[in-house]
């Protein structure tokens, strides 16, 4: 009897000392090699639904496929939410590194804080993340772009042109920056005589445009902080039998052919499959225990028709 109860005794102490370990569970510990010796990576897109972020996903699915990487990739829908429980699910499912194009840059915080806390690696395309511990923003200097398009409607109308600016999703860093670069210039320099978000879809960008158009029937230019709005826009102009220069920014295959019909003025081109191959190599690097630069920029051109079939 005394027998049993020292074997009783043992098994509840290894019990509570498992129990008290600050270990991280296994599911959630990434697995450096995995089961057959290749790394994973996992991809949080905010939106399949736009061809910029299509493009990004497949720069990061070539460069990772060159690499001998693992990725599975995921589409938050433009749903903060979703987005929230993908990165969980990507974080159960071992991930060594974490991709991610937020949704919302608030709202990823916690998915970023989660993933912190179990030691993967958490690199951001294209939208930072407001808190958390991100590896490296791999992106577009969007503040420039923003002020590249303001100079060039300065330079084409002059000053004290009066532009109707389309704001991307409201809480994402690139509608903040955007915003930000066009404004360091255009509330100098041009007359902003009304800005409304349109959640950077070519259908609100278009019923928005709609809207804006009749409140201001005097407007001379419009931009938009991404491709897909500023396309929206250009349909609701010809429309109404306007004649109004439309810059887009991203530079997706719909903007340049735009441009080359004569449609669409400008776009600020983002380079979005180098975007993807960035990421993937700095999230290499990270796993690899070398230092990263916390924010990995990629060009930026501004493509009119005189330049859009270079």
């Amino acid at each position: 009897m005394k027998k049993w109860t020292l074997t009783l005794v043992s098994m509840l102490m290894i019990i509570v000392l498992a129990g008290c370990s600050l270990e991280p569970p296994g599911w959630a510990k990434p697995d450096s090699a995995g089961s057959n010796g290749q790394k994973k990576i996992g991809l949080s897109i905010s939106t399949l639904n736009n061809p910029f972020f299509v493009s990004l996903k497949d720069g990061v699915v070539a460069e990772a496929k060159k690499q001998g990487i693992q990725v599975i990739v995921v589409d938050a829908q433009n749903d903060s939410a979703k987005q929230t429980n993908d990165v969980d699910d990507l974080i159960q499912q071992g991930v060594d590194a974490l991709l991610i194009n937020p949704a919302d840059s608030a709202a990823i915080s916690t998915a970023v804080q989660s993933a912190n806390s179990v030691d993967i690696p958490v690199i951001t395309l294209d939208r930072s993340a407001d808190k958390g511990e991100v590896a490296a923003l791999v992106a577009s200097d969007n503040v420039k772009g923003g002020r590249m398009a303001a100079e060039y409607f300065v330079e084409q109308l002059g000053e004290g042109a009066k532009v109707i600016e389309l704001e991307g999703v409201p809480g994402a860093s690139a509608t903040r920056e955007r915003g930000q670069g066009f404004h360091e210039v255009a509330d100098q320099k041009l007359n902003v005589v009304a800005k409304q978000s349109a959640d950077f879809d070519r259908s609100k960008g278009l019923n928005v445009m709609e809207n804006l158009l009749q409140g201001n029937p005097d407007a001379q230019a419009v931009f938009a902080h991404n491709d897909e709005m500023a396309l929206g826009a250009i349909e609701a102009i010809q429309s109404s039998g306007k004649d109004i220069p439309v810059i887009g920014f991203d530079g997706n295959d719909d903007a340049i052919k735009s441009i080359q019909d004569g449609k669409l003025t400008a776009t600020v081109a983002q380079q979005p499959v180098l975007i993807g191959q960035l990421a993937v190599q700095a999230a290499l690097d990270v796993l690899g225990g070398k230092q990263v630069e916390k924010s990995i920029p990629a060009e930026l051109k501004l493509v009119t028709k005189e330049n859009a079939n270079n």
